[in-house]
């Protein structure tokens, strides 16, 4: 008998009683580590790194491990970028817009001013061409990404005074990230970089006016409600923030295809798992907020319109100049237009009744 043919037919105890041994293909055990730009404390965002990696240890029995750090522990959070791109980690948690200083075009990654919600985000990412096109973009980098959870649309921030007009704006050190902040300059206000770590006691110290992160679950865990009283929204610069899972490219061409599977579906269901925390928590963090004497306000229609006149003029300027972010903004946009079609039809008509309906 021929020995394929006896193995498949004694089954795993026959085989082992005869004393002929399987040929296994024994996979070595990988160990990464993954740099988080988010704070610990944060479990909804920062917590996506660990669905990812609790996920990938699962599926894989323990034989694929990525260990979470936090900003600081290896790299802090605004050095992910190059920590990946360099091999120092395999992997990052990050929001790409953090580094359009280097390039406009990593914006993409996250979201810009007056973009995609969180539904169209994914769409465009994950059945439409934007994977494709920032992974293109990334190439270069020695990164692969894939998609790491979206927050939805976001709030505006929290400020020391009300904003009710365009002028109130003039002067105002905001601590906002990634391509808002170049709009919130153009239409007065003086943006500012700081990690989610060290907002709080900026706007403390009185380093900063206000201050915008996620939303009220969040923003509540960071306690920017005890030191700014008003809230804006809505936070027009980031309609849906689509965060992203960097990974090293040669860290990750050299992965099994099982692994490489194992990989695309944690960040997969990280993703999915953060958003539905967002969606789920923010309700109760605003009416919690709102009872400790939060005051909601929002943007005024001349801020608005300042600053989306604002927002197409950028874009024409980067795209003239920049190859790259003008191939990526040209399909991004006609994918918004398309999208906003139909949803105004569908999300946007079915939003707007049930929201005036007292439930």
């Amino acid at each position: 008998m021929e020995r394929r043919a006896f193995v498949r037919g004694a089954g795993l105890a026959g085989v082992l009683a005869a004393g002929i041994a399987p040929a296994v293909h024994a996979q070595a055990n990988i160990r990464w580590r993954l740099a988080s730009s988010f704070p610990k404390s944060l479990d909804t965002i920062h917590g996506a790194a660990d669905t990812l990696a609790k996920a990938v240890g699962e599926m894989s029995g323990g034989r694929f491990q990525i260990t979470v750090a936090a900003p600081g522990e290896i790299v802090p959070a605004f050095g992910v970028d190059d920590a990946v791109s360099n091999g120092t980690v395999e992997m990052a948690h990050t929001a790409p817009y953090y580094f359009v200083g280097k390039d406009e075009t990593f914006a993409f990654g996250t979201a810009v001013p007056f973009g995609l919600n969180m539904r169209q985000n994914m769409a465009w990412k994950m059945d439409g061409n934007g994977m494709k096109l920032m992974n293109e973009f990334y190439a270069s980098r020695n990164l692969v990404a894939f998609v790491g959870g979206d927050t939805g649309a976001q709030m505006g921030g929290f400020w020391r005074r009300e904003i009710k007009s365009l002028a109130d704006l003039k002067g105002q050190k905001m601590r906002i990230g990634g391509f808002g902040g170049r709009i919130m300059e153009r239409i007065g206000a003086v943006p500012q970089m700081i990690p989610g770590g060290e907002i709080y006691q900026a706007l403390e110290r009185g380093t900063i006016d206000a201050a915008e992160w996620v939303g009220p679950y969040d923003d509540e865990k960071l306690g920017l409600q005890r030191v700014a009283p008003f809230y804006a929204y809505p936070g027009f610069w980031e309609g849906g923030a689509q965060l992203e899972f960097w990974v090293n490219k040669r860290a990750y061409d050299g992965l099994s295809a099982e692994n490489k599977a194992i990989l695309e579906t944690a960040a997969t269901h990280a993703a999915t798992v953060m958003t539905a925390r967002y969606d789920h928590r923010n309700p109760a963090a605003l009416k919690k907020l709102v009872a400790g004497g939060t005051r909601l306000f929002r943007f005024p229609k001349d801020v608005m319109d300042a600053a989306f006149k604002a927002s197409q003029e950028v874009y024409a300027e980067i795209s003239g100049k920049n190859p790259a972010f003008k191939k990526v903004h040209d399909d991004y946009m006609a994918f918004r237009r398309d999208a906003n079609l139909w949803f105004r039809f569908s999300e946007a008509s079915f939003d707007d009744f049930m929201q005036q309906q007292r439930l």
